[in-house]
């Protein structure tokens, strides 16, 4: 999956990441709370926080002690929850941890590590936009705005 974003859901302002198949177009949207967006948020664009955040004390931790994270997988939805897992390699070989699909997915964008998602979950809370002329970011972006308008942020809670 590719992480297209963090938006808000108007007019409660609840965040949602989005993310896309990246040998598919479907949309899988996780509602999340406000700090994991800001820290999602300012990873994608690039941007250090004048002190680290959470999740980037954990990947320096990850780092000190000579870890890495090699994937996140968005595991199971379930009572409209998400799950995910970490995979962690150290020292000791792969560790797999469970985690909130937004703390994982805010250390794999600081790590540059992939997120994927279980294909039951992509079936269950993902959606394909319909076909259009415009370019492809663009389209999708509308076509998830008008996604949020129509559902309701308890429908998912990750």
């Amino acid at each position: 999956m590719e992480v297209v974003g963090v938006q808000e859901v108007l007019p409660a302002s609840v965040p949602v990441v989005l993310l896309r198949e990246v040998e598919g177009e479907r949309l899988l949207p996780i509602f999340i709370g406000m700090p994991e967006a800001t820290a999602i948020s300012l990873a994608l664009a690039g941007q250090d926080p004048p002190r680290p955040m959470t999740h980037d004390l954990m990947a320096t931790l990850l780092a000190t002690f000579s870890a890495t994270l090699e994937r996140v997988v968005v595991t199971e939805l379930r009572d409209r929850t998400f799950f995910a897992e970490m995979y962690l390699r150290g020292p000791v070989g792969v560790e797999v941890v469970s985690a909130r699909p937004s703390d994982a997915i805010a250390l794999a964008v600081r790590t540059g590590a992939s997120v994927f998602a279980a294909e039951e979950v992509v079936e269950q809370a993902g959606y394909l936009p319909p076909p259009t002329e415009e370019p492809m970011a663009e389209a999708q972006v509308e076509e998830f705005r008008a996604f949020l308008d129509s559902v309701d942020p308890e429908d998912f809670e990750g």
